[in-house]
């Protein structure tokens, strides 16, 4: 029995990131019935293809699913469709984006008749707001949020990946807010409709960089193909065989880098101390490491790098990564099949210890039940939801989390958690607090408290309270214990070895508090013989696979984010927890979660794995046009590099692009009324749309495109997202207040229960704020004993400059 199968799902509609939503609950054993049209979900003839014609993308979201094929023109759809939804838990429900002939039902009567009935509804936009009636793709989406004009040739056209990374990234933020429903639902009774905007979900990854804009200003352009800002080297390099993915943020890391290299005058170089100062050097500095890197393999690399503590990586290309045995063995790849093909794709990234995913499966046909059940799971057990009492509070009222994680992915786990009601418990300490304060320990640094003014970590870090503990001392160890020990949830994102070294591993944690769950989200898992890798966000996508289908044919694989897997890790984090801590309000045992980061960024590769493993053959690469959608691109717009992305969605949308454009030949040639038969004039068609943005302002294009009903969006650059008239409509940005920086804005999560958002209800905590409100105030110390603690420096509130710690380290030593 999997962690849910106590539930059962109906998904309608035809939306990618609803699909995605419904097999991660399928992954730990919940019934999913998918309700399509006789003659199947449009996704199903999504590219690319298997050489049997079954999509791959369609398969990697709907394996272990039963299909209930309704046809709309049938009288008794409709009743059998309210009799299925009626008998569900969760309604996932994707109609806004593509309804996809699905049979009409009264909602509202259903909930009347079952109150505790979780409802989610996903839609490109939101339903509101001045795009509200936009037409979209997964490409027009991403440019809109920011994620395609900062990636590419720096006087070039910007460079777009593939499809599917909208709906992979709406589909977990769909899993967080159903499953936080279920959470809610079993402790106060109530149902919950929760609305998601795919739009707003994309911004999960580009929230850091349009936020870091707020302090920064307009600094951030275009660098080049695998250059980044805020730092350099963060890219992929050719080695003597292979490719590596190279990423330096501290200075010991630059200095380590440099050393690997045998560049001792890089090293040594004091203007090179900081990733913005290498930034302004790019072409100098590259001159000199590239041509070294070529003088071994990136295994050879990696090794040395393991070694010296360096985040770098292989880039693996798509057959490296099927023949990866860890990645087997661990269930981030596993078997498939299609039909009366076999493959595999990209597993459960949730690697819960006690109840596992399950280890692949199949992808119904239209109209079967999954593949080993009675009758299509209807027969599962069922837990009963309590009887609706009192109000509906905030879904995770009433679980606590112990958070020791730092930077990006850990906090915007806990964030998410934070902000859908649990109270989460922030452990920093004075000697190492959050780096996303800042790494910086010289005195101007520390003294003007400039830890305190980093809207970065402010962004990751709101509802929580903060407290300060040296867990490298008995005292602060034997105070996160008790601490932990009337937790539901435990979080870290350390290098593996770091909180067992310290006594607060899981075998010691869970003997505290068996009901706990622990995650421990590292890069490469926990069991890895990688397991001691240096990592962020730019690390997780280089070995993802996913750069090396994304870019020209024939071209470099290519990066899509200065640190993509970041919010990818948090995100899946959020739902491995949510899936663990259901399953312990159920049956009282907690249980290990050993998430592995690397493994969270190879769905967006997924359709490319299953592909491979069926026909062999190297993916294509498209560059920014699209194996379906004729035409699609990037197109230059009037003004100073300004971008607008088009695509041609459908075949009925063409007519309406080639009236705008003026061709009425071309709407009336047969040979053009299809996307086969307009790739044969690709070209031309390309420089006709290029014709017509490059007199036109990226916005008047993009709204008469919009208005004509063709699907386009601007490439936007994250900062202008602070002023983006669809955000702005809907509330998404929140003004906080806080302390040392006064206002600032605070994105909001991008789903909602009420018409508006869920509120920022506390600012982000100060340095150790908490201290003496969570130490006093539930683990009753005496005020001298937080007195001594201070003095010991246990606890504090000012982060320690260099030379104090230095200092602190002679006096533990001696």
């Amino acid at each position: 029995m999997g962690a849910l199968s106590h539930l059962r799902i109906v998904e309608i509609g035809s939306a990618s990131a609803v699909s995605y939503c419904a097999r991660l609950f399928a992954d730990f054993g919940a019934t999913v019935h998918k309700i399509e049209p006789p003659q199947g979900d449009p996704l199903r003839r999504t590219a690319p293809l298997t050489p049997a014609g079954h999509s791959t993308w369609f398969a990697f979201l709907n394996f272990n699913k039963s299909s209930v094929a309704l046809d709309p023109n049938d009288a008794n759809s409709s009743a059998r469709l309210t009799d299925l939804i009626g008998a569900c838990d969760v309604l996932l429900d994707g109609r806004d984006v593509d309804a996809a002939g699905c049979p009409a039902f009264d909602l509202a009567a259903i909930k009347q008749r079952h109150p505790g009935l979780i409802h989610l509804e996903a839609s490109w936009f939101g339903g509101e707001g001045p795009y509200a009636n936009f037409a979209a793709t997964d490409s027009t989406v991403r440019a809109l949020t920011g994620l395609i004009k900062l990636v590419g040739p720096a006087d070039g056209t910007p460079m777009h990946a593939p499809d599917f990374q909208t709906g992979i990234l709406a589909g977990l933020w769909g899993f967080i807010a159903a499953a936080s429903s279920v959470m809610g639902r079993m402790q106060d009774g109530h149902g919950r409709s929760q609305h998601l905007s795919i739009f707003e979900s994309s911004i999960a990854v580009t929230e850091y960089i349009m936020f870091e804009s707020f302090s920064r200003g307009d600094i951030m352009r275009r660098i080049g193909v695998n250059r980044f800002w805020p730092t350099f080297p963060v890219g992929i390099y050719e080695t003597r065989q292979g490719w590596l993915g190279v990423t330096t943020v501290t200075p010991a890391q630059w200095r380590a880098f440099c050393e690997m290299l045998g560049l001792t005058a890089l090293r040594d170089d004091p203007t090179l101390f900081m990733g913005t100062d290498r930034l302004q050097r790019m072409e100098e500095i590259e001159s000199q490491f590239i041509p070294k890197l070529k003088q071994r393999t990136a295994q050879e690399w990696f090794a040395e790098g393991l070694r010296r503590k360096i985040p770098i990586v292989p880039v693996p290309r798509i057959a490296e990564l099927l023949a990866d045995e860890e990645k087997r063995a661990r269930g981030a790849i596993v078997p498939i099949m299609i039909g009366d093909e076999t493959g595999f794709t990209a597993g459960s990234m949730q690697r819960l210890v006690s109840t596992p995913a399950r280890r692949g499966g199949a992808v119904p046909d239209i109209g079967e039940p999954m593949l080993g059940s009675a009758h299509a799971g209807e027969h599962a057990v069922r837990v009963p939801a309590p009887a609706a009492a009192g109000r509906t509070r905030l879904p995770l009222e009433g679980i606590r989390v112990v958070d020791f994680s730092m930077g990006w992915a850990g906090p915007v786990c806990t964030r998410t958690l934070a902000d859908l009601g649990a109270d989460v418990i922030k452990i920093e300490a004075t000697q190492y607090p959050d780096w996303w304060r800042g790494v910086d320990r010289r005195p101007a640094y520390v003294q003007e408290q400039m830890y305190e003014k980093s809207v970065r970590y402010c962004i990751m870090n709101r509802n929580k309270r903060g407290i300060t503990l040296d867990l490298t001392r008995d005292r602060g160890i034997n105070l996160a214990q008790r601490l932990v020990a009337d937790a539901d949830l435990v979080v870290d994102n350390y290098s593996v070895d770091v909180l067992p070294r310290l006594g607060l591993g899981y075998n010691v944690v869970s003997k505290l508090n068996p009901a706990i769950v622990m995650m421990s989200m590292s890069a490469f898992g926990a069991g890895s013989m990688n397991r001691d890798c240096r990592a962020y966000g730019s690390t997780l996508e280089q070995g993802s696979g996913l750069p090396s289908v994304v870019g020209d044919p024939g071209g470099p694989p290519v990066m899509s984010h200065t640190a993509f897997g970041d919010a990818v890790g948090g995100l899946n984090g959020c739902v491995a927890v949510l899936t663990a801590l259901i399953h312990a309000k159920l049956t009282g045992r907690g249980q290990f979660v050993d998430l592995a980061q690397i493994e969270c960024m190879m769905p967006f590769a997924a359709p490319w794995i299953i592909a491979h493993s069926i026909d062999g053959r190297e993916p294509v690469k498209y560059g920014n046009r699209h194996p379906d959608f004729v035409p699609h691109g990037c197109f230059r717009c009037a003004g100073d590099d300004n971008w607008l992305v088009v695509a041609v969605s459908s075949d009925a949308m063409w007519p309406k692009l080639a009236a705008l454009l003026g061709r009425s030949d071309w709407i009336s040639d047969p040979a053009l009324q299809t996307a086969a038969g307009r790739r044969a004039i690709e070209g031309e068609i390309e420089a006709e749309i290029l014709a017509w943005t490059s007199a036109r302002d990226p916005e008047e294009a993009m709204n008469a495109l919009q208005a004509a009903g063709v699907a386009a969006g601007v490439a936007r650059m994250p900062i202008e997202l602070l002023q983006d008239k669809q955000l702005d409509a809907r509330g998404f940005i929140q003004q906080v207040d806080r302390a040392f920086i006064g206002l600032h804005p605070q994105p909001s999560m991008p789903f909602r229960e009420a018409e508006g958002p869920y509120l920022v209800r506390t600012a982000p905590p100060t340095l150790g704020e908490h201290n003496r409100e969570i130490l006093v105030g539930m683990l009753g110390l005496s005020d001298a004993e937080i007195e001594q603690l201070t003095r010991d420096g246990i606890i504090g509130t000012e982060m320690l400059m260099e030379e104090q710690l230095m200092e602190e380290k002679k006096r533990a030593a001696g």
